[in-house]
């Protein structure tokens, strides 16, 4: 029997990620108007006849409202890519986006699907974080297995690991800096398409969030965010249960060095060797491994160090091997504890900065780091990526490329 084929990536691209609130300039954008404006750009750049595509596969978490009803499958018949591709809308949490391309990618090795368009889009400022419930938030669920907000779990992590505020507020510094001259060098021009109106006239052309100039001294006003949450409210003591050796959490995250919450949308381009020769597009990567894992629950930040280990594992490589790695800035902590423990050169590591100063569109990050990635790849001449999230709950996704 015939081996099955690899994956390749043929195109990705991104929106720029706007801020997520009502000031942001696109909050008066549907998550759907996001979605479209990817997919037309992947039709556009590739000359792709859309009825070669078998299905189109994006990441959502918070699937109410604007978001809801399988906006993949809205978003095809938006977008004007005929009858025939379906859709399908995946929800992984804060993996969604790269759960979106690995799903597509296991599809195409399988043999069964020749082309696929992932991604993924969120739209926080129009559709709040948290607004469709579920169990995860049922005070019973917390009660029960202590699954205290993550903003908990992220000090958490940082109190067992030992970070300062200093520490993660030195982490994030450098995050605003990368990302900075990243923008300032170009980093992002091939993969960003503008928002435009309906007029075609641009909404939004650049990433809103970073704040460039930020600094120790800027950082160092802010109160950490989860001091009344965790003690106040008694969520710190949930965490005992499992943690009893931590007898207090020493809360340090904050804004400044936390995720931001930001507006956006992905699409990445997944197919065969051979449906790209028929549709004339040239590779640009393949998936060389992945990886998915359960993890403990209450910390639930430390998944992307399972999630590593198994994709390198499955891949025949070790960490060595790799030349660039993205590790989600859900939390300063979160990429600090990937570093201790891998003992990578930070240098490698998120190298046009990272959700911290670009933000975190939920069901779009994943894919859009890969995207990241493989612009990085490109820039540098370089071979091979790690993209990696942890995930609500106690999770972590990990994806390994190789630039052709």
């Amino acid at each position: 029997m015939p081996a099955a084929p690899d994956a390749w990536i043929y195109d990705a691209v991104r929106t720029p990620r706007g801020k997520g609130k009502d000031s942001g300039s696109l909050y008066t954008v549907p998550p759907l108007d996001l979605a479209v404006t990817v997919l037309d750009a992947l039709r556009d750049r590739n000359h792709l006849d859309t009825d070669t595509v078998d299905d189109v596969v994006l990441g959502c978490v918070t699937q109410t409202g604007d978001q809801g009803a399988c906006i993949a499958r809205s978003a095809v018949i938006a977008a004007g890519y005929g009858e025939k591709p379906p859709g399908v809308t995946v929800n992984r949490f804060c993996g969604s986006g790269l759960e979106a391309v690995n799903h597509a990618a296991v599809m195409v090795a399988s043999g069964f699907y020749d082309l696929v368009v992932a991604g993924g889009v969120e739209s926080m400022s129009r559709v709040k974080m948290g607004s469709d419930g579920g169990a995860m938030f049922d005070p019973d669920m917390v009660l029960d297995h202590g699954i205290v907000p993550q903003g908990i779990s992220a000090d958490l992590l940082a109190t067992l690991r030992g970070f300062t505020r200093q520490d993660v507020d030195g982490f994030a510094v450098e995050s605003q800096a990368r990302a900075a001259a990243a923008m300032a060098g170009g980093a992002f021009d091939r993969s960003i398409v503008p928002v435009r109106d309906e007029n075609g006239l641009p909404i939004l052309e650049v990433d809103e969030l970073p704040r460039p100039g930020t600094d120790l001294a800027a950082l160092a006003k802010l109160n950490p965010s989860f001091v009344m949450m965790g003690e106040q409210f008694g969520l710190d003591a949930l965490t005992r249960r499992v943690y009893p050796q931590v007898e207090r959490i020493t809360h340090v995250h904050h804004a400044g060095n936390s995720s931001g919450i930001v507006d956006g949308a992905c699409g990445v381009l997944v197919g065969s060797r051979a449906a790209g020769e028929r549709a004339g597009i040239t590779p640009r990567a393949r998936v060389r491994a992945m990886a998915v894992v359960g993890d403990e629950p209450v910390l639930m930040l430390a998944g992307p160090l399972p999630a590593t280990e198994r994709a390198l594992e499955k891949a025949g490589m070790a960490i060595g091997d790799i030349d660039l790695f993205e590790v989600n800035e859900a939390f300063a902590a979160v990429p600090l504890t990937w570093l201790e423990h891998f003992g990578v050169d930070h240098a490698k590591l998120n190298v046009h900065g990272g959700a911290i100063a670009l933000g975190h569109p939920l069901g779009a990050t994943g894919a859009m780091l890969l995207n990241t990635a493989l612009d990085a790849l490109e820039d540098r001449g370089l071979g091979t990526a790690l993209i990696t999230l942890c995930i609500g709950g106690g999770m972590g996704i990990a994806t390994i490329i190789e630039r052709v």
